[in-house]
């Protein structure tokens, strides 16, 4: 990845022999292209979270106080901040969806893995014991905006996962006011099964290890265009890292 750089960069500023200005924008042109349009839909598809018709609206880290709690009686302990993963998926209509669904996983544990599943019948559910104000169609665009608010004004929008040891668990959505914490709203989740969890790390780990192949086959790629198209510039990188290698020993 390192040569991706030094080549795009160096093609850029001119550097290297043997390549006019119009020869050098040309390869240079050629080269983001290369680099760019790399297509890792093939692998997306295969992402499990996609089953039963979702579709991914939301995937994004957030920072999340993590709270174990033995019982839903039993004091909490005390939490810690980690950056959540959490990823949101809908099927049906943006206009009229049928079910929510949000995946909370992280980048430390890959055995974490928890599941949040609502429709319309549950949300009223919600909406009951929540008092909640707005209808099913918005709880989406309210999830994403509350989750950027997280994002964004950490010190203000706290979210907090309170896990339980029967694995049953729930998302707490926070505002600080100063003088009070007000809860805007909370959502149930499960511990995802064995096979579910075991499905999502075979699948990120065989999507790294596809990025990382279609990655280095562009690399092959590109380093043939430069050979041809700057043969100079080529030799230079490599002197490069050489030297490079040398100085880090």
């Amino acid at each position: 990845m390192e040569n991706h750089k030094q080549m795009i960069k160096m093609l850029n500023s001119g550097s290297g022999t043997g390549t006019n200005t119009t020869s050098g924008g040309s390869s240079t042109s050629t080269l983001n292209s290369s680099l760019t349009n790399i297509d890792f839909s093939a692998i997306e598809e295969l992402d499990p979270s996609l089953s039963d018709g979702y579709r991914i609206i939301y995937d994004r880290e957030c920072p999340v106080e993590l709270r174990f709690q033995e019982t839903a009686e039993s004091p909490q302990e005390v939490g810690t901040l980690e950056a959540i993963k959490v990823k949101m998926l809908v099927t049906g209509k943006d206009s009229s969806p049928e079910s929510v669904k949000i995946e909370l996983s992280s980048e430390c544990d890959l055995f974490f893995h928890f599941t949040h599943v609502v429709d319309e019948v549950g949300f009223r559910i919600m909406q009951q014991q929540q008092k909640l104000m707005i209808d099913f169609v918005e709880y989406p665009k309210v999830l994403i905006r509350m989750l950027n608010n997280c994002i964004k004004e950490p010190h203000s929008h706290l979210a907090v996962f309170v896990i339980q040891r029967s694995g049953h668990s729930r998302l707490d959505f926070i505002k600080n006011m100063e003088y009070k914490f007000v809860e805007l709203l909370t959502c149930n989740f499960v511990r995802s099964s064995d096979a579910l969890v075991k499905q999502h790390i075979a699948y990120r780990y065989n999507a790294v290890k596809s990025r990382l192949a279609l990655m280095q086959a562009r690399l092959s790629d590109v380093n043939a265009l430069v050979k041809i198209k700057n043969p100079s510039l080529l030799l230079q990188i490599n002197r490069d890292q050489e030297k490079a290698k040398l100085k880090s020993k």
